[in-house]
This record gives structure tokens, sequence and C-alpha cells, in this order.
């Protein structure tokens, strides 16, 4: 392992110096501050392990050479302090060495969409996108939406957004999948639980260094906007949807204020639904694709129950059960992500994440 940290070391230190000469063309200079900045916290621990390592050596030696009984009580305390830190430190050292999903800094396209339930689906679909709302206002994150579709009664059959931040994907990643509601619906005279779904589908937003779409490879369709139920709201084909013809992949916008503005926001909602079908295809390749058990995932594997009744909360990929529905559902999400974070860095240290 140290071995391996002085050559992160060396490579940080020769990556700085290239940063210092200066004369770098953009995109040059681009790639070796993402390079850094993907190493200074690794590099970084790494020194401060070494500088506890070194007062740790030198504490030792004057706690051989003193006779006080006393000074030497005091010196074993503070070496087993010093252990213990050494010890933390180099668990730290272990987790950053990980392998990393090249994808964890970048912002995310989120797509929520009403599943099994009918209204009531679409109803808990809103209420996913609110509790993420709350999530990245805790964080100091933004969101943007892209395209959204109300339901009849409310909440979204579908809606697709963008959260920009701080490693927004490192986190985001673990929500892929369907979420499974318990309750009783506003509508249910007998008080009967019923079972509704939302999917959710969490897609690295495509970055313009990584991905070359051109427009004449593009169909471009104008259409009325629609409110819900489907009926127009406006007269003007203000809504645009834009096909990939090389992939037949398909990206709509009807939130922008203009046929410009929803141009826009379709392109780049395609770029990124272009992007993460390149990511599935090279998995699927590398036979790595969702076998793990947090990794990627898919929209048909129930990954979580929220029974309102019980104020439960369960993720069912770490068999994780909390009584703090309501909580959650406030934006607590680190209650959930957490414990899935921390089961997947144990896998990977122990070597059963595939």
């Amino acid at each position: 392992m140290f071995e391996r940290l002085e050559l992160i070391e060396k490579q940080y230190q020769d990556i700085l110096d290239q940063l210092s000469k200066g004369k770098l063309e953009v995109k040059e200079m681009t790639t070796l501050l993402k390079q850094s900045s993907d190493l200074q916290e690794t590099v970084e621990t790494y020194r401060f392990f070494k500088l506890k390592r070194a007062e740790l050596d030198e504490l030792s030696s004057l706690a051989d050479e003193e006779h006080d009984p006393d000074l030497a009580e005091m010196m074993r305390h503070e070496l087993d302090v010093l252990k213990n830190t050494l010890a933390d430190i180099e668990e730290k050292l272990k987790i950053l060495l990980l392998p990393k999903d090249p994808n964890d800094a970048k912002n995310v396209v989120m797509e929520i969409k009403g599943a099994a339930g009918g209204d009531e689906g679409n109803l808990f679909a809103g209420d996913l996108f609110k509790m993420y709302g709350r999530y990245a206002e805790s964080r100091g994150w933004n969101i943007e939406i892209l395209n959204a579709m109300e339901g009849a009664v409310g909440g979204y059959t579908s809606i697709e957004f963008v959260i920009s931040g701080k490693l927004v994907y490192s986190l985001m990643k673990y929500e892929s999948g369907t979420h499974r509601v318990q309750r009783v619906p506003e509508t249910e005279s007998q008080g009967r639980i019923h079972t509704s779904t939302a999917v959710v589908l969490v897609m690295p937003e495509a970055e313009e260094v990584e991905l070359d779409v051109k427009w004449d490879d593009i169909r471009v369709d104008t259409f009325n906007s629609s409110g819900p139920g489907g009926q127009s709201v406006n007269t003007t084909k203000s809504a645009v949807r834009l096909t990939h013809l090389p992939t037949n992949i398909v990206a709509s916008c009807q939130e922008g204020k203009s046929q410009h503005d929803n141009k826009d926001k379709a392109f780049r909602l395609l770029k990124t639904r272009i992007y993460d079908n390149a990511i599935e295809a090279q998995l699927e390749k590398e036979g790595a694709a969702r076998r793990s058990l947090i990794g990627r995932g898919d929209r048909s594997e129930k990954i979580r129950t929220y029974n309102y009744p019980q104020n439960r909360v369960t993720d069912h990929r770490i068999g994780l059960t909390l009584q703090r529905l309501d909580v959650i559902m406030e934006g607590k999400l680190d209650l959930v992500l957490e414990p899935l974070l921390n089961e997947f860095q144990k896998q990977q240290l122990t070597g059963e994440a595939t």
C-alpha cells in the first residue's frame, strides 16, 4: 500500500510542477487540474500519516531513554494516542486507494417516473422529487428542471432534472431503481393500504470534452406544450423533441420560456442519455454491469420501500430498516446513503464487490 502511496505522491508533485511552468493549452491544463484535484486528498492524508509516524518514532525513542516514571507514563499515553491516530489514518488511506468511479465528481441528470399504482404512483414520484430537492438544498446543490409531465391529480408521470454541485454523482448514483411506497391514498375511502411504485434513473451528466454529438445526426420536432392529462397549454409549438438517429435515443423539453431554451435543455438531456447508454454498453462488454450489491441500479430492481403507516424505510440492498420515514422524506437522505456507501466500501476492501 505504501509503495502505491509513494508513487501517487510523486505523480501529484509532477503534476504540480507541470502546472507551475505555465504555457499550457486549455485542454491540457484542465486535465492536469482535474488530476491534481483527484489526488489531493490522498496525498495530503498520506503526508499527514508520515508526519504522525515520524512523531511516533521520535516519541518512542525518547520514551525508551526516559528514567522518570511519571514522565515515562505520560509518554506511553501519548504513544497510545498516536498509534490510534495512525490506525485511523491508515484505514482512511485504504478507502482513498479504492478504485474510483470516474463519474463521481460529475453533476447528474435524474429521471423520476410514476409506475405501478396510477395516480398514486405519480403522487409518490412527486414526493420523491421533493425529497431529493430538500436533500440537494441541505448540501448546497442546485436543481434545474429539464422536463416535467404533471399527473392528473398531482405529482408527476415523469420529471427530468439536473442536480449540480460537488460530488453529486458519488452519492446520488445509489438512487437508481424502483422505489415502492405503502400507504393509504387520499382517495381511499375504506382506509386500505395500497402499494405503488416510482422508478428513478440517475445518469452522470455528459461533459463537452467526452462526447461529440453532431446536430446533423439529430431530428428536431416541435409541438405544443401539454399539462396534466396531456391537454395542450399553449398554441405555439415551443416544446421540442430531439431524436438521435444513430442510437434512436429521444429527449424532450417543454419547461423553457422559448423554443430555443427548450432546444438547449433537450440537447443537454440527449447528450447525457447517449453518454449513459455508452457507459452501459461498456459495462456489459466488460461483464460488470449491475453485479455489485449496490452499484448502478437497474430500473426493474426494487431498492427501497417507504411504509407510511409504520413510519419505516427499508433499503433492500443492505437490509437496512429505519423507523424515520418522516425525517428522510424531509431530505435527511444521508441516514440511508451513508450506510450504503459504507457497505460498498467494505465490499471493495474485502474483494466482494465485482
